[in-house]
């Protein structure tokens, strides 16, 4: 067998790479480099238990999964879990807002179609979240079907003084889309028409209530992209995906929606409908309203449809899977990948060796390459030409290796062991919840010091003397975007134990702050993290969203509760 000192000498081309190595046979035929190598393919006989045959998995969530953009498909069991306004007895409810009564229904019914009013029983399972943590008390469920019919809606409630929620495919992960106490919810699973689409632009004009997965594959049937990518797309709507900006697994390559959303249609809690529907690019009149309404999470308007710039789908995908020894290394690792892929990276994950162990324990996917690492890197590039790209990942295959950054790695050589290694970053999250529950943290800091909080959450829960066998927490582990400074910290726990979350909070929030990091970097701040914002924006600022707030919302209708300090929106 050939060292991987020879064939390294031997590279010029990922072609010539492959060819000048032996075959393994422990996998598919397969070019292989031994010792401190790169594996080209692998054998994908085993498929995951957790993922195989269902859409993927939201990214960084609870172990329960829900797999309907339509949450009516929820069980009885649902009135088992506690309320939300039990879980957070700090929050109380406003007693300037009305209670629903038959009069209400009654004219919801009037303006709605006939299943567009759900009352009671029906309603149940819409004030569930995902998740199963939250637990509203949501009487009624109103489902309109464009935004004239939202108009009215917002525009009764107002008068009224009826709080709102709006839902989107409620696959969010902090409270914001599910009821604190009995407000009406304003389900968007009506809206669902793709508008138009212009494929000289790229411009799509959508409701807001189109599920995330359906959208791109319309596009992808006229060679486009969707410019953002979730594990939960075969649930969450693109409208809610505006309303909590939502980063996911393509930022690194196209950006947030701040920049590729064009233009919204918004209805305001007085029922004006804002129609800032525009499919330009360039337009400097005035101020770009818009932006508000991105990541305000339904707090002052609904998002009724999106005029979105989607690129043109990349016909030469590859994916790259490698072992690390060091955090350290997974930072060099990705200096590499910029300056060698430059342009046709698309994607670059990591993940500690201790989320890995538990997709080990918890699944049936395999890594393609023996031996356990711990830091795990997946690499996506997305391009125009295969040959132009393999030359480039070539070069940094060679790079690689030949710096001793990377310990082992593999390259999938179809779509069949791409998508498998996806799962191995996809299927975490599912995994982490096996052995009880999980406390998730998805936060934002400088590379340098990403991984560090990981380090010293699992110091201080050893400190508190919660870590270990026979006590609650199992481990602490860390992945997420790292091309994006995204970390998910999450602690597995036996069982939920209030121990635990007095050790956690407020300690993980002043890591953050100390480091000048955000405590959402892409999940929102719904109900769970509202009254923590102090961490990451300054009093000014909270001050001026307040007023804003009080601008476009001075009844304070729309998700109240939620998003700014208790003080702020009770």
């Amino acid at each position: 067998m050939m060292a991987a000192g020879g064939a390294r000498s031997g590279a010029r081309s990922l072609a010539r790479l492959l060819k000048s190595t032996s075959f393994s046979p422990s996998y598919t035929p397969a070019a292989r480099l031994f010792g401190r190598g790169i594996v080209r393919a692998y054998a994908t006989e085993t498929t995951s238990t957790t993922t195989s045959g269902r859409r993927r998995e939201q990214d960084d969530t609870h172990a329960t999964t829900q797999t309907s953009s339509d949450p009516s498909s929820g069980t009885k069991s649902d009135k088992q879990l506690k309320f939300t306004a039990d879980s957070y007895p700090e929050v109380q409810r406003s007693s300037r807002f009305k209670k629903l009564d038959q009069d209400d229904i009654a004219y919801f019914r009037s303006i709605l179609s006939e299943n567009g009013v759900l009352v009671d029983e029906d309603a149940e399972s819409f004030n569930v979240d995902w998740m199963r943590k939250f637990r509203g008390q949501s009487r009624v469920v109103v489902k309109p079907k464009s935004s004239s019919e939202v108009s009215k809606v917002l525009k009764y409630c107002n008068e009224k003084m009826l709080a709102v929620v709006p839902q989107s495919g409620n696959t969010g992960l902090v409270g914001g889309s599910t009821p604190v106490f009995d407000e009406v919810i304003l389900s968007m699973t009506g809206m669902n028409k793709i508008r138009s689409f212009d494929e000289v632009s790229g411009c799509l004009v959508a409701d807001a209530g189109c599920i995330l997965e359906n959208v791109d594959n319309y596009l992808a049937d006229r060679q486009h992209i969707f410019p953002l990518d979730l594990g939960a797309k075969g649930s969450c709507l693109i409208g809610g995906n505006a309303a909590t900006a939502a980063g996911g697994l393509r930022l690194l390559r196209y950006g947030s929606l701040h920049g590729n959303i064009l233009g919204l249609e918004v209805v305001l809690p007085d029922g004006t409908i804002l129609d800032n529907l525009s499919t330009l690019r360039k337009d400097n009149t005035g101020f770009d309203l818009k932006q508000l309404f991105i990541g305000s999470e339904g707090t002052i308007g609904v998002i009724t449809a999106m005029s979105v710039l989607c690129p043109q789908r990349s016909s030469a995908v590859n994916v790259a899977f490698f072992g690390v020894e060091s955090y350290e290394k997974v930072l060099e690792a990705f200096v590499k990948a910029k300056s060698h892929l430059s342009e046709i990276l698309s994607a670059y994950e990591f993940m500690d060796g201790g989320t890995q162990a538990f997709v080990s324990r918890h699944s049936d996917l395999k890594r393609p390459f023996e031996g356990d690492y711990p830091f795990y890197v997946l690499v996506e590039t997305s391009g125009s030409s295969k040959e132009h790209d393999d030359e480039k990942l070539s070069g940094f295959f060679e790079d690689l290796l030949e710096s001793g950054i990377v310990a082992d790695g593999a390259v999938a050589q179809d779509a069949t062991q791409a998508k498998a290694l996806w799962s191995l970053r996809e299927g975490i999250t599912e995994c982490l919840g096996k052995e009880g529950g999980t406390y998730k943290y998805d936060m934002s800091a400088p590379l340098t010091v990403l991984y560090s909080l990981v380090d010293a959450t699992r110091e201080k829960l050893i400190a508190d003397d919660l870590l270990g066998e026979g006590k609650p927490v199992v481990d602490v582990v860390g992945y997420g975007h790292l091309g994006d400074g995204n970390i998910h910290l999450n602690v597995p726990v036996r069982s939920y134990d209030k121990r635990v979350e007095r050790s956690l909070e407020p300690f993980v929030y002043e890591w953050v702050q100390r480091h000048r990091g955000s405590i959402s970097a892409e999940h929102g701040l719904g109900l769970s993290k509202g009254k923590y914002i102090g961490y990451s924006k300054s009093p000014d600022m909270v001050d001026y969203m307040k007023r804003i707030k009080a601008l476009f919302d001075p009844n304070g209708i729309l998700s109240p509760y939620k998003y700014l300090p208790p003080e702020e929106t009770a």
